[in-house]
């Protein structure tokens, strides 16, 4: 399924987004106010929408839709980049390291029939971490990190954390899917991570969960990297979870049912807890990727004024 945004005709160029539920983004009604910040040559966002269980043959024939469509610039990525790394990565001229190790692709960028895909997340995700958590935090305070969920999200999360100067002592990173948990360790392994820094653990319900966040330092960051409160309803954990003193609680979505946002901001006062959604997230992963596209350089000072039309755009 297709979605097409405002602004759009058949003969002028375009950029793509490939989600489960495109046209419930906020991205719909702010790339056209981005696209006039930036310059960029269209004002035009097309959604592509593919069902959770999506085929390899369904995202072969996306990919080769944007490859041979000479107006197609280019498109974000969202649920479905680790499946489309796995159905159609042969497709593609270039892959960047990260897309590679990590076999996702959250970028992809045309140019004539040459394609380009790259894994932003570890980029997006370290910014959007910065613009909230002190840069000290976890060495002045031995904090430690559970992130809930082993995809492309969590995988970004635990590789950007590794990087830190001022790493956590410890990850715990938890998946349903020993599949998943297998592939985030080979990740890591080849990229070096230090031994013993991440914990990789199956969890079969949200109350063995909820035991691991319960565990978890005073200040330690909980991070919902399920999709879980997104593109299906529900959380990773049970409505009684009791989280860390001082905790703060990111999750990764700005929209959606939000069942794991809720139950940290019925907690908030309670446990002195710092609640953050996914607005900074998808400020800094839609910026990078338009800059991707488009082969933009971004300054702190242009992602600002992004972010300010964002929120306009969004009151």
């Amino acid at each position: 399924m297709t979605t097409e945004s405002i602004d759009s005709t058949p003969d002028a160029d375009y950029m793509g987004f490939v989600g489960v539920t495109t046209g419930s983004s906020s991205i719909m009604t702010v790339f056209p106010l981005w696209a006039d910040i930036l310059g960029l040559p269209t004002r035009t966002l097309i959604g592509h929408d593919l069902p959770m269980d999506a085929t390899p043959e369904q995202y072969r024939a996306l990919v080769e839709q944007i490859r041979d469509d000479p107006h197609h610039r280019g498109a974000l990525v969202t649920t479905h980049k680790m499946n489309v790394y796995a159905a159609a990565s042969d497709l593609f001229d270039e892959l960047d390291p990260f897309a590679v190790s990590c076999s996702e692709i959250s970028s992809i960028a045309a140019s004539g029939a040459r394609l380009s895909g790259r894994a932003k997340d570890p980029i997006t995700v370290d910014l959007a971490l910065r613009d909230f958590l002190p840069s000290d935090h976890f060495a002045s305070t031995g904090a430690e990190v559970v992130i809930l969920g082993a995809g492309g999200s969590g995988t970004a999360l635990s590789w950007a954390l590794a990087e830190r100067e001022d790493a956590p002592a410890k990850i715990t990173v938890t998946a349903r899917d020993d599949e998943k948990l297998d592939h985030l360790r080979e990740v890591h392994r080849q990229h070096g991570t230090r031994d013993g820094l991440i914990e990789y653990v199956r969890t079969d319900s949200p109350a063995e969960a909820a035991a691991i966040v319960a565990a978890a330092a005073p200040g330690s960051l909980i991070v919902n990297a399920t999709g879980l409160g997104k593109d299906r309803p529900g959380s990773p954990l049970p409505d009684d979870v009791v989280f860390p003193e001082g905790a703060y609680v990111w999750e990764f979505n700005y929209r959606g049912s939000l069942e794991f946002l809720h139950q940290a901001r019925a907690a908030e006062a309670d446990r002195a807890l710092h609640v953050v959604d996914g607005w900074r997230y998808f400020i800094h992963g839609w910026s990078q990727v338009v800059a991707d596209v488009f082969d933009l350089t971004l300054t702190p000072e242009i992602v600002e004024q992004l972010a300010d039309a964002a929120e306009a755009a969004r009151r």
